[in-house]
This record gives structure tokens, C-alpha cells and sequence, in this order.
């Protein structure tokens, strides 16, 4: 007797994948999340930084400590006489007057040093804006703006470009026409004249 097989159930598809929804580049909320791990290494850096200036300055006043007591041993005046008493001053006073002369020795040279240091700032102010040529832009002066810029305060007199040209009237242009036609007629008749005149010395010759 042959075994009936079970009939095979199609298997259902899975379900689509869920994509995020992207993110939009100009939001002010994707602009504080790309900034985000710059501020924290920033605030770490800070942070390690105070640690290492708080060490620096505790260490620092530990070696000044120290200092002051090798250099400032607790003086035993008890059983010294006067004139011990009078010495051991002596002694100080030339050791204050020593250590004062290098003060200022020492201040002369710092002083220097920042001089020379302003100077050469200075001068490196001075390459740059040597070499370093502004950005100029087009600018719309009249000559009263150009003058009073170049003179500054001093320039109080209005420049009117036009005023100082000679105006012509129709009545003056109708008068040098005039002239010149009258100019005009004079010569031709001097020079008809003449060739009258030379005609008649011709016949007559």
C-alpha cells in the first residue's frame, strides 16, 4: 500500500527590512551630532590639561619650599657676643648688596630682550603689510570726497568743475558767426580786387 506524502505548505517571505529614515545634512540636529565628538575630545583635552597645569603648580611650590630650606637655615645667635653679632650683620649686608647688583643686572638683560623682541615684531609687522597688497574695491567719489581725502580738514573750498567752464549764449555764437562771415566777405573782396587790378595792368601793357 503506498504512503500518501503530506502536502507542502509554501513558506511565507520574511518580513522588509525597516530602512531608518535619513538623515537631513542642513538640520540643525544632524549639525549638533557631527560636532559632537569634537566637543567631547576638546572637553577631555581640557580637562587633562588643568590636571597637568595643577601638578606643574604643586610641584613647583614643593621645590620652593625645598629651597628655602636649604638656603634659609634657622640662624643659633644664642651665646654670640657683639661684636660676633656686628660681623654676622656685615656678612648679610654684602650678600644683600651682591645678590641686588644681579637683580639688576638680570633686569637690564630681560629688559633688553623684550626691546629686541618688540623690534622684531615690528619689523615683521612690517614685511606683512609690505608685501601684503589690500583689497581694493571700486569706490564713487565726487572731487570735493577725493580733495577732502587727500587733504583732509584742511580743504574747505568747494571744487564746481562746471562753473569755471565759459558758458557760451546763443547771442554770443550769433555774434562770432557774424564776425567771421564778415571776415570772410572782406577777404574775397580784397582778393577779387586784386585780380582786377592785375587784368587791367595786363590790357594796358
Amino acid at each position: 500500500v503506498g504512503t500518501k506524502k503530506a502536502p507542502v505548505v509554501p513558506k511565507s517571505a520574511p518580513p522588509p527590512a525597516t530602512v531608518p529614515p535619513l538623515r537631513r545634512k542642513s538640520s540643525a540636529n544632524y549639525r549638533a551630532y557631527a560636532i559632537e565628538p569634537h566637543d567631547k575630545v576638546s572637553s577631555l583635552m581640557l580637562q587633562v590639561a588643568k590636571r597637568e597645569m595643577e601638578k606643574e603648580e604643586e610641584e613647583r611650590s614643593q621645590d620652593k619650599e625645598r629651597f628655602l630650606s636649604d638656603r634659609c637655615v634657622a640662624l643659633e645667635v644664642a651665646g654670640l657676643s657683639l661684636t660676633e653679632l656686628q660681623e654676622l650683620c656685615r656678612q648679610f649686608h654684602t650678600q644683600i648688596d651682591k645678590i641686588d647688583e644681579e637683580r639688576y643686572d638680570m633686569e637690564a638683560r630681560v629688559n633688553k630682550s623684550i626691546n629686541e623682541i618688540q623690534d622684531l615684531n615690528q619689523k615683521i609687522f612690517d614685511l606683512r603689510g609690505k608685501f601684503k597688497r589690500p583689497a581694493l574695491r571700486r569706490v564713487r567719489l565726487s572731487a570735493d570726497a577725493m580733495m577732502q581725502a587727500l587733504l583732509g580738514s584742511k580743504h574747505k573750498v568747494s571744487m564746481d568743475l562746471r562753473a569755471n567752464l565759459k558758458q557760451v549764449k546763443k547771442d554770443d555764437t550769433e555774434k562770432v558767426r557774424l564776425e567771421g562771415s564778415t571776415a570772410k566777405n572782406e577777404r574775397e573782396g580784397r582778393g577779387s580786387g586784386q585780380m582786377v587790378a592785375s587784368e587791367s595792368f595786363v590790357s594796358f601793357v
